[in-house]
């Protein structure tokens, strides 16, 4: 079926202003400073043990939102359904495929038709969406290749999308057939092959399963608030990425442990991590 800290110790007044001046590296939970301590103090709240980190696809490695666009604006056509605005969309994202696309036709869940309707939008998105991929559709973020590239050795390396997995691989296909260096996904999934889509944590686990790690040796790194909600699910930390789809707002909202505005900053979190060449910034 397509599915498609604890409490920081008292300081100073001074202290404290001094560390309220310093420039934000990143967005983290509680604490929002980026100076070098704040900085040790994030990189704590990941496990010490870290062995994998999984990856969200769209808006997070790829920029492959207008494609996802475009495709959903054809299939509603095709159907005589009025079409969306982007701002619909991306809102929208967070919702596997079937979902999505019932919804962009003006369905709810508990409607009759919302599976019936979702699922039949689903197949067509997805077969027209697939055979579209490439590099000028959903090319990896600028310095995202170089990332993972440079990602610590020992950390194994996982995808879950709530997109379909044939997506997934299409995307992995084009964006790495070149790399100068091995960059292996040991587990891809989608959301029409797990157990349940995201936010449940049934994919997470699977692909913990199959990179021989515990959720808690995990983290998840994802654009959307239903993949804070899935990691927390699963009972592992979750890194945001705010050049996705959704507002830092809403991602402020959500149970994410970080939020990354540039790959920069998601390379400073995760332990072992080298300087990054590259950054992504998303206004």
């Amino acid at each position: 079926m397509f599915r498609s800290c604890s409490r920081l110790p008292l300081v100073s007044i001074v202290v404290l202003g001094i560390l309220a001046r310093s420039a934000v590296a990143f967005v983290s939970r509680p604490t929002t400073a980026g100076s070098t301590r704040s900085d040790r103090l994030a990189r704590g709240m990941l496990p010490n043990s870290l062995q994998g980190v999984i990856f969200d696809i769209d808006g997070t490695l790829a920029d492959s939102w207008k494609l996802g666009f475009d495709a959903t604006q054809s299939v509603l056509t095709q159907n005589n359904i009025d079409p969306i605005t982007e701002e619909e969309y991306h809102r929208c994202t967070r919702y596997c495929t079937p979902d999505r696309l019932a919804r962009h036709a003006g369905l709810e869940p508990g409607d009759a038709e919302f599976e019936a309707v979702g699922e039949r939008l689903g197949h067509e998105f997805d077969t027209l969406y697939i055979g579209l991929v490439s590099l000028e559709t959903a090319a990896f973020f600028p310095g995202i290749h170089a990332f993972l590239e440079n990602l610590p050795s020992h950390l194994k390396l996982g995808a879950l999308t709530n997109a379909a997995v044939a997506y997934a691989h299409a995307v992995f296909q084009v964006n790495l057939k070149n790399s100068e260096r091995s960059v292996k996904f040991e587990s891809v999934h989608g959301a029409d092959d797990v157990p349940a889509p995201k936010p449940a944590a049934d994919g997470l686990w699977l692909v913990c399963q199959e990179l021989g790690v515990k959720p808690e040796d995990c983290v998840y790194v994802g654009d959307s608030p239903s993949d804070a909600m899935a990691a927390k699910n699963a009972g592992m930390p979750a890194i945001g990425v705010l050049w996705g789809s959704h507002s830092e707002q809403s991602l402020q909202k959500a149970p994410f442990d970080h939020l990354c505005r540039t790959v920069e900053e998601l390379k400073e979190i995760l332990p072992g991590s080298v300087p990054a060449a590259a950054a992504v910034v998303q206004e």
